[in-house]
């Protein structure tokens, strides 16, 4: 195999949990709701607007790769619905956009990252819509891209193929780190990368790998990933797996 030259990242429950933020941003917003659109609040709960956007969703699926247009539309359906101005739409989710990218980064992120980008160009995939800058982590990373700006998302090649091609790696010289086994790894060997399942402990403990999938590498935590890079890259001697 080629050396690695470049390693991506997954964001979501890979790089921190993202059900706290996703939450979080919920009751935010729907706290807002409460005084600014109040008719909204009133017809509707957090679980009812969420069951309209999955009925939007099977209506219009160009929505799966643009959560927050697909929230965005949602929204103004039930501001039309409730003769509420449609023009405060756009306030409700900047209330929740910015709770959504106040994540709590998993404790090893903060310390290993930055080891990472010293040795290696770092990039991110995602399918959702997390603003780096806003997180404080975009300085680590030479590319990222986001499905709903790109326009298609993971698994389909085309996204793991441009990370690459804005990195200026081939893909067999870049690896992709994520934590789920279709999207991440799977999507990302079907590109030509080396797929690394990011199986955190007690993250999802009903998740399995599927038989037909073969991970490069399955990793608990950060720290374990920089070991096998390092192994794999001849920089050290440590087991691959943890």
């Amino acid at each position: 195999m080629p050396p690695i030259k470049a390693v991506l990242f997954d964001l979501d429950d890979t790089l921190w949990p993202v059900a706290p933020a996703i939450e979080r941003a919920e009751h935010n917003m729907f706290d807002w709701l409460r005084t600014h659109a109040p008719t909204v609040a009133e017809r509707f709960t957090i679980e009812s607007l969420r069951a309209r956007r999955m009925a939007l969703l099977e209506t219009q699926p160009h929505y799966r790769f643009d959560m927050m247009g697909l929230r965005h539309a949602g929204l103004t359906q039930a501001f039309i619905e409730c003769n509420e101005d449609c023009s405060r739409v756009g306030h409700a989710l900047d209330i929740f956009a910015a709770a959504r990218n106040t994540v709590d980064l998993y404790a090893d992120v903060g310390t290993v990252l930055p080891r990472l980008a010293g040795q290696w160009l770092l990039g991110t995939i995602s399918n959702g819509p997390a603003d780096l800058a806003a997180i404080g982590i975009s300085h680590h990373f030479h590319t990222s891209l986001a499905a709903y700006r790109f326009g298609t998302g993971k698994p389909d090649p085309k996204i793991f193929l441009a990370a690459c091609e804005s990195m200026g790696v081939a893909p067999a010289e870049a690896v992709y780190v994520g934590d789920d086994p279709l999207l991440d790894v799977e999507g990302a060997q079907r590109a030509g990368l080396r797929g690394v399942w990011m199986n955190r402990e007690g993250l999802r403990p009903n998740r399995t790998m599927p038989g037909h999938i073969a991970p490069d590498a399955v990793c608990k935590n950060m720290i374990a990933l920089e070991r096998w890079l390092c192994t794999t890259s001849g920089t050290g001697d440590r087991s691959p797996i943890e």
